[in-house]
């Protein structure tokens, strides 16, 4: 804990995911009170909370589904009901559906759109009327809207249209003093990542960096503590975090 960080709070979309845990271990760890959010795994995100409050953190859990604006609303609510208020809010949650164009089912496009779309629209929103001076919100892209992969254009465009959105919502909210980045991770081993891979895929992936490995939750998880805490100069920003991939 710092001077920076005592006392604020974050809201940690997708808290009960891989690099949404990892997010919500390193602002504990860091002082912040947390809402652990979930789309339905209520276990797994009590467990996280029940972690960080063993660890003598504050943390509680929140649901619903992010593209749904009453019931995130309501998870705003418990959050502040709970710790007064919220300073950070970082927007994890997100699906990954892999296709060629060619091939693609339109309903895997549709339900991510729902999901990385407009599930960060309606977070952003919500966070952009209800953060406190001083706030910040870290949405989530990918580093494939760079290293263009095959298989990777319905999720790559649904990443694209959250780094538009995160870059021209900080400009709206001149003299609000909230911050307003991404953060595009490369290769992470994450459960979401390492789901369908081959041994063989999963290394050709990690070799295509110059540290020839995968990054790790934790290593995000640092970039967005940075982004919500002493990073207040940057701001409108798309951070690849991704060893040096692309």
């Amino acid at each position: 804990m710092t001077d920076s960080t005592a006392g604020r709070v974050a809201l940690v979309t997708g808290g009960s995911g891989g690099i949404g845990r990892a997010v919500v271990e390193r602002l504990a760890a860091d002082g912040y009170a947390v809402a652990v959010h979930h789309a339905g795994n209520a276990a797994r995100a009590e467990e996280i909370r029940d972690q960080v409050t063993a660890a003598g953190g504050r943390a509680i859990t929140v649901g619903g589904d992010v593209a749904d604006e009453e019931a995130m609303a309501r998870a705003f609510d418990a959050t502040e009901e709970a710790f007064g208020g919220i300073d950070v809010v970082v927007n994890t949650a997100g699906i990954m559906l892999l296709s060629p164009v060619a091939t693609l089912d339109l309903a895997d496009l549709d339900r991510m759109h729902r999901t990385n779309i407009r599930g960060a629209f309606v977070v952003s929103q919500l966070a952009a009327n209800r953060l406190r001076p001083g706030g910040a919100i870290v949405n989530f892209s990918t580093s494939v809207t760079r290293t263009q992969f095959p298989a990777y254009a319905a999720y790559a465009a649904s990443k694209a249209a959250v780094e538009g959105m995160t870059l021209i919502l900080a400009r709206e909210l001149r003299g609000k003093d909230i911050t307003v980045n991404a953060v595009a991770p490369g290769p992470t081993a994450t459960p979401l990542f390492l789901a369908d891979k081959s041994e063989e895929q999963v290394g050709r992936i990690a070799a295509m960096n110059p540290a020839e490995r995968l990054g790790t939750p934790e290593e995000i998880a640092g970039t967005v503590a940075f982004l919500a805490g002493p990073g207040r100069w940057v701001n409108g920003q798309v951070l690849f975090a991704n060893g040096g991939l692309a």
